[in-house]
């Protein structure tokens, strides 16, 4: 079944691909479909957020649609920055330049707990919507580690390593997204 996935991060769109792939469905980012559209993430919460991408380039497109929406809750920061983690900081800021932001809001502050969180929204080829949720615990390190995945993953720490020293397959296993993308595969092969 051909299925859009509806970002244009190309590390989420490998990273739906590693787990549709193998059951049989073929992905597709916007860029490969030429979607071009700017979609306002206005929700409050990770979910609200995932269904508002998923029904806009479902009503674009009417084929299956998954969209996520994810993020970084630290505890001593609130669970800041959240929804906000892609645009923590502010314009202009690159993954290196959150991370640093994210690390000098945290000197000197030892309860460095965090968990990172996926909310999947998936549309059907009749517009039915289903939402799926990862989470995933861990701690913000010191200092940036690693030079796989993207974002905040120099930083996250499970088991004494960063998500960015992990291999693709060892980080679907542990991480939010590989969590709530299992509940979504489990659920599409129930569909068959």
């Amino acid at each position: 079944m051909d299925m859009i996935i509806a970002t244009n991060n190309a590390h989420k769109v490998e990273e739906f691909k590693r787990l549709l792939t193998p059951l049989g469905h073929q992905a597709y980012s916007l860029k490969d479909r030429g979607i071009r559209v700017e979609i306002e993430e206005n929700g409050s919460t990770f979910a609200e957020n995932a269904m508002i991408k998923a029904k806009t380039i479902y009503d674009m497109v009417h084929l299956p649609v998954i969209a996520d929406d994810s993020g970084i809750c630290v505890d001593a920061l609130d669970g800041r920055p959240g929804i906000y983690s892609a645009r923590y900081g502010g314009e202009g800021l690159d993954d290196h330049g959150r991370n640093l932001k994210l690390l000098e809001e945290l000197k000197g502050i030892a309860n460095r707990g965090a968990r990172f969180i996926c909310s999947i929204a998936y549309i059907d080829a009749t517009g039915e919507t289903h939402s799926f949720e990862g989470v995933c615990e861990g701690v913000i390190g010191y200092e940036e580690k690693g030079a796989n995945g993207f974002g905040y993953d120099p930083l996250f720490l499970v088991g004494g390593k960063s998500f960015a020293e992990l291999s693709g397959a060892q980080k679907d296993a542990l991480s939010h997204r590989g969590k709530a993308n299992r509940l979504l595969c489990a659920f599409l092969a129930k569909q068959k």
